[in-house]
């Protein structure tokens, strides 16, 4: 999948403007960065369209941890429109197409380390949107 058609699928999945579509895109990779560990987020940029893979890199944080943080889909969401500048439904709606978006572009065993490091909430968003099943890795 390229760019255009990532973007073109997120906004049709989301019912938005190409131009909203691309900020949900990049606000919910760099919310997912948060998310998940350093490792991941590269694994994941790797299948990713290359004008999308810059919002996957993990940045150190104030404690020098490259490690994912734990937060609630609900705290996902109001980072999503806060980096993107959008109100909660839309960034809802948007996280939600990126997600699913993301489980059709990269391969299943990536999309399987991915939702073995989020809750079933994340995963089951995925699952759905992308109309496939995944369940996360036993470890």
């Amino acid at each position: 999948m390229n760019y255009a058609e990532f973007v073109e699928v997120v906004a049709r999945r989301a019912g938005v403007p190409s131009e909203k579509a691309e900020a949900v895109s990049r606000a919910t990779l760099e919310t997912l960065t948060d998310r998940v560990t350093a490792g991941q987020a590269s694994n994941i940029a790797g299948q990713l369209p290359r004008e999308l893979r810059q919002h996957l890199h993990k940045t150190t944080t104030a404690i020098g941890s490259q490690n994912a943080e734990s937060f609630a889909l609900n705290q996902f969401v109001e980072r999503v429109a806060r980096r993107a500048g959008v109100d909660v439904p839309m960034a809802d709606a948007g996280m939600r197409a990126v997600l699913s978006t993301i489980g059709e572009a990269v391969s299943k065993d990536e999309l399987e380390d991915l939702v073995s490091q989020l809750p079933k909430e994340f995963w089951e968003i995925i699952q759905t949107g992308a109309g496939v099943e995944v369940r996360p890795r036993s470890a």
